[in-house]
């Protein structure tokens, strides 16, 4: 019988390995928070199997892509195997932008799906929920001038991430989960569908046309 207490602390546990094996590039243990067939992730960059998003994770890590993960509060509603989690975290990516050295930071929250397994809890399908953003130059002597033509192509809450990544050559999707939206409340109800036993859990598809995961 297991305990919803015990699922989760497990399930924050897991949680708090994706962040730290990802960004520390031990992308072996990395593998083993996902589900083995069917994990899924979504972000700004890259939408696609796990097991694709550990590849060019790797190896945008070895170009010096650099992508770190900070995590706060979290809940998860348990029901049986299934469960949804959220944790609030902040995406750091550094990167130049016109030769200009700067800083991005996105605040958000992970809505993840996830299932117990053999192995434990494991996550289905990942999609982060894009609440607000801000860019800093590194050098405060240094001045930049974005273009608001480029930055009004996103959505405010990875507005400047969405700016600095394509500065930086990736293809970001539009339309991605925000702190409100039609596109946000589509996620909350395909989470209350599957911890009502859904078949699958939801159609990342629908949140956003095909983006590529490389540069």
């Amino acid at each position: 019988m297991f305990h919803p207490c015990d699922d989760r602390l497990a399930i924050r546990e897991l949680v708090e390995k994706w962040a730290v094996w990802r960004d520390a590039g031990d992308w072996e243990r990395f593998a083993t928070v996902w589900h083995p067939e069917t994990g899924w992730m979504t972000a700004t960059w890259f939408q696609g199997p796990a097991t694709r998003f550990i590849e060019v994770s790797r190896k945008g890590s070895e170009r010096g892509v650099s992508i770190l993960h900070f995590l706060g509060g979290h809940s998860a509603d348990v029901v049986d195997d299934r469960a949804i989690a959220q944790t609030k975290m902040t995406i750091n990516q550094r990167a130049e932008v016109d030769d200009v050295l700067v800083d991005v930071v996105c605040t958000g929250r992970f809505y993840d799906f996830l299932s117990r397994e053999q192995g434990g809890w494991k996550i289905v399908r990942r999609q982060p929920i894009y609440e607000k953003d801000r860019l800093d130059v590194v050098d405060p002597a240094s001045r930049l001038e974005l273009d608001p033509t480029l930055l009004g192509r996103f959505p405010t809450g990875y507005r400047h991430l969405g700016y600095l990544q394509t500065q930086a050559g990736f293809t970001v999707a539009p339309g991605l989960p925000g702190l409100t939206g039609e596109a946000v409340e589509r996620l909350y109800t395909e989470g209350a569908q599957w911890l009502a036993g859904s078949a699958e859990a939801g159609d990342p598809h629908k949140t956003l046309p095909s983006a590529e995961d490389s540069r």
